[in-house]
């Protein structure tokens, strides 16, 4: 980001430096505009905002389930999508109003997160500034946490060909809870350009004393395209690339990113600033592992930025990153919000936070997940004004302070799933937490068509959670026994053995010690799948026509159990029948039912009365053949039990040995990279 020497104040002079940029899309604008400007339309206010005590109200809605009142909530509403119709982008910096045009900056990339600086770091007044052309009005305002929302100043500009500039000074108050300030501008007559709008902090509050830098770890199999897609992006971005020593492409495919036509170019162009590192596959552990290690052996960078390589970025949130990372009065973790790529204005997650009694994620605040800033935007979103804490932020973009790589050590070696959760933890519990700063996002694939439980990933998914629970819980273990019984349920009631199979090949691992996890991880990842495909649910076909007809389809159930207590119960009912109830799979001739893949992911109620069906797999490509197997759902149930009462009987031996042993350790991952 541009560094200024100076401004001045009307009273007093003073260094500034630019912290963040207004910036607009000037590629796939038509999907992602609502995330940096919108047209202004007066701000909706709810009932609840003003008046809390409205959500103490309980309302009945009967069997209503949350889908049908969504809909009628959507069906209700008067407002549609937000319009960009008043402005057009001119720019990476720049946007021009229509005569009389109106638009609103209070956005997701482009409103400063106020209430974040207010809590992590020593600034106490912002100053915002921007080039206007044209007769204008430019209008700042800010918000609290409750989402309210409070003018602070107005500037009228009066300009024909020449360019003014405005400048507001806006302290630092007010923002405990949450908050946000924005400008909003309005053409008082003829088109207007807005151009060069930045947020700037007193330089005197910087913690870091010198001009820091960071590597950026990206890790890749078989994604030599996306790679391709992020070394283009940031080779690009000059203003990035003053801040960046060099980027650690960990190449762990056999479709190789240099390979890849143009990678010649893009390496001449970076130059130093690309190390590209071949290895073989270690999974996205062993990838940005292998990015924090080189970025402390070479000893140059302040930060490590880990980014996955098929995110598309936003070069800028980096930028945000890092400036941020100068100015807090700890080191602390720096997360981006994932927004999806197939809508691309959705936000996946903007903070998440860790159950410990159950060892699983859910979002910070209630705030659920899948916000569409389309048809909520910030300003209307009083909820999404709040300030959010969280326990840890995924992977897909993450800065870490090299002081805390130092301290804590580098991921754990588990290939995939629950290393960035751990982290997190682990960080936390060393006194560095992780913020993850509005306006800092990439775009990434969304979860939504996939079904881990139905592929190889459950086996790291169970192995992992595990692991992670005993290095951060190690004097007393959550709640795993019923979890783990439940999840055993759940699979075996949806017919996926295979998955039983693996949950119980990673609690016989986990009981094999840290050296065992060490030495596995290279090979691990070809054992799990030969297990897997010994099962028939592992067994896809292209087509439903290799297999009988069905003989009918499933009734959707009506009553989902909406709580942990009710789904419990409900399972105990089926796993009782399944446990008294014959049903042999060689004698199934027919499918009883084709259920979609949906519903085969999210509910086992839709298998009560099957005892085989047809389910698609989860990406649309396949399907297979589940069938009721009511003797192995037995031997597979008791197995479960028996494997986690003896964990959680060593719960403190094992605990204390993985911690011993230095698995995250620099020592641990040079013998895994062969680095003598």
């Amino acid at each position: 980001m541009v560094r200024r020497t100076s401004s001045e104040d009307t009273n007093s002079e003073q260094a500034w430096e630019t912290v963040m940029r207004v910036v607009y899309p000037i590629s796939d604008a038509e999907q992602t505009l609502p995330l940096y400007a919108i047209d202004w339309t007066r701000p909706h206010i709810a009932k609840t905002t003003l008046d809390a005590r409205i959500d103490t109200h309980c309302v009945a809605f009967g069997s209503m389930n949350q889908s049908a009142l969504q809909r009628m909530i959507r069906n209700a509403g008067s407002s549609n999508e937000v319009s960009c119709d008043e402005f057009e982008v001119t720019g990476r910096a720049s946007i021009t109003l229509k005569d009389h045009g109106h638009i609103s900056g209070c956005t997701f990339f482009n409103a400063f997160p106020a209430a974040y600086w207010r809590r992590w770091t020593g600034v106490k007044t912002v100053l915002f500034e921007a080039h206007v052309q044209g007769n204008a009005k430019i209008s700042i305002f800010r918000s609290i946490g409750r989402g309210l929302i409070y003018p602070v100043a107005e500037r009228i500009v009066k300009t024909s060909g020449s360019v003014s500039s405005v400048a507001v000074h806006i302290p630092m108050t007010g923002l405990m809870d949450g908050g946000y300030f924005w400008f909003d501008a309005e053409s008082l007559g003829g088109s207007v350009t807005i151009a060069d709008a930045t947020w700037a902090v007193p330089s005197e509050a910087r913690t870091t004393r010198h001009d820091t830098s960071m590597s950026i770890a990206i890790t890749t199999f078989n994604r030599a395209s996306c790679c391709m897609n992020q070394l283009r992006a940031i080779a690009g971005d000059h203003a990035l690339r003053e801040r960046l020593d060099t980027v650690y492409c960990t190449d762990q495919g056999d479709d190789l990113v240099k390979n890849q036509e143009g990678f010649a170019e893009i390496s001449a162009d970076l130059g130093s600033q690309l190390t590209y590192i071949q290895q073989m596959n270690l999974g996205g552990s062993g990838g940005f592992s292998r990015g924090m290690y080189e970025t402390i052996k070479a000893g140059n960078s302040d930060f490590v930025l880990l980014l996955d390589d098929d995110a598309i970025s936003e070069p800028e949130s980096i930028l945000r990153a890092i400036q941020f990372s100068d100015y807090t009065v700890r080191p602390v973790l720096v997360g981006g919000g994932m927004f999806h790529l197939d809508n691309r204005t959705m936000l996946y997650t903007q903070g998440e936070r860790i159950n410990p009694q159950r060892m699983w994620m859910y979002p910070s605040k209630s705030m659920g997940y899948n916000h569409d800033f389309s048809v909520e935007p910030l300003r209307d979103s009083p909820d999404r004004h709040q300030r959010i804490d969280e326990d840890f932020n995924g992977w897909w973009m993450c800065l870490i302070p090299i002081a805390v790589v130092k301290k804590i050590g580098l991921s754990m070696p588990v290939f995939i799933k629950f290393d960035d959760i751990e982290y997190g933890l682990r960080a936390k519990k060393a006194g560095f937490p992780t913020v993850c700063l509005p306006g800092v996002a990439v775009w990434h694939q969304a979860w939504h068509d996939k079904d881990p439980a139905r592929s190889w990933e459950e086996y790291f998914t169970e192995r992992n959670r595990w692991l992670a629970a005993l290095l951060t819980y190690p004097d007393r273990p959550p709640r795993m026994l019923v979890e783990t019984l439940y999840g055993d349920a759940s699979l075996g009631l949806r017919f996926v053995y295979s998955a039983m199979a693996l949950h119980h090949m990673a609690l016989k691992d986990i009981l094999r010690g840290p050296q065992y996890l060490v030495d596995c991880l290279p090979t691990k990842l070809g054992e799990v799948r030969e297990l897997r495909a010994k099962y028939p649910d592992a067994q896809a076909k292209e087509s439903f026509e290799e297999f009988p007809e069905p003989a009918g389809e499933v009734e959707p159930p009506k009553n989902h159990p909406s709580t942990m207590k009710s789904q419990y119960k409900a399972a105990v009912g089926l796993i009782a029948k399944s446990f008294i109830k014959k049903a042999n799979p060689d004698k199934a001739t027919r499918p009883d039912a084709a259920i979609p893949a949906r519903d085969a992911a999210w509910t086992w109620l839709a298998f009560d009365h099957v005892n085989s069906a047809l389910v698609t797999t989860a990406d649309g490509n396949g399907v297979a053949w589940l069938k009721r197997d009511n003797k192995r759902f037995r031997k597979s149930m008791m197995e479960g039990y028996r494997l986690t009462r003896k964990i959680l009987k060593n719960w403190k031996r094992l605990a204390a040995q993985y911690q011993s042993y230095g698995i995250t350790s620099m020592e641990t991952w040079a013998h895994i990279f062969g680095d003598k």
